[in-house]
């Protein structure tokens, strides 16, 4: 017979740590991690009365976070194909310097970038197997899948670790001189379309921009798009009279 497990909303707290540091894994924004730990906590909270105890409260509400951040993702041009991957291990002449791979892994940077290009699924498997310590079986019940097809996540994962790791690598030699990274200049040129930005990172950008191969013509689109939208205001539309006094009349009730 299904039993509740009442659990207090104390015993939350213990847990945020690992929620947060999993969500910022996962999703590699502080802002949306924060978010999904609170609504996860929300979520839990609304839900307390679908806790039965048979498994631990921390896998629970991963589960419950796993779900969420698969609701918020998107597919980003900078993953890894996981299919591409394994069709390049079937390949007897497929290899990467080794030594190489892992003092990249050894810096932290190189890491979480890799880690980043990995899909969702697969990056969740190896953070709650390789980074949190979870057991393949958990990991099953966190994605709420079979044991083995975890298993089968966990390996593509880790193999399309070490190819993001040395594809990471190239790309960095092809950009190299190339002042900050495209990531951190893509995520200001609203700002600097706005002439928001204060003058230093605005210098950085520019010269980001100037010599970046594949920035310029998405800050191109921007400043076009940006243009065609401002040609949609008209003028001549205004709210019919009737309905505006309709919503003044619900207003001001």
């Amino acid at each position: 017979m299904n039993r509740t497990v009442r659990f207090d909303p104390e015993d939350l707290k213990e847990h945020l740590d690992v929620l947060y540091r999993y969500a910022l894994g996962a999703t590699r924004n502080p802002d949306l991690a924060a978010d999904i730990v609170q609504d996860t906590v929300v979520r839990a909270m609304e839900r307390r009365e679908q806790y039965r105890g048979d498994a631990p409260l921390q896998h629970w509400l991963m589960r419950i976070a796993h779900n969420m951040i698969v609701d918020s993702s998107r597919r980003s041009i900078r993953e890894v194909v996981v299919e591409d991957v394994e069709e390049k291990w079937h390949d007897d002449t497929y290899t990467v310097d080794a030594e190489a791979i892992v003092e990249r892994a050894s810096t932290r940077a190189e890491l979480l970038d890799a880690l980043a290009r990995l899909p969702f699924i697969y990056r969740s498997a190896v953070m709650l197997h390789d980074v949190e310590g979870l057991r393949a079986s958990d990991v099953a019940a966190v994605h709420d899948i079979s044991v083995p097809a975890a298993k089968q996540r966990l390996r593509r994962g880790r193999m399309a670790m070490v190819t993001a790791l040395d594809q990471g690598h190239k790309r960095r030699i092809a950009t190299k001189g190339v002042p900050m990274p495209c990531w951190d200049a893509r995520q200001y040129v609203s700002d600097y379309l706005n002439g928001d930005l204060e003058r230093a990172t605005a210098n950085i950008v520019e010269a980001h921009l100037a010599v970046c191969p594949t920035c310029p013509p998405l800050y191109a689109a921007l400043v076009g798009v940006n243009n065609e939208l401002g040609h949609l205001r008209d003028p001549n539309a205004v709210i019919d009279p009737g309905l505006e006094h309709r919503i003044r009349a619900i207003v001001e009730t």
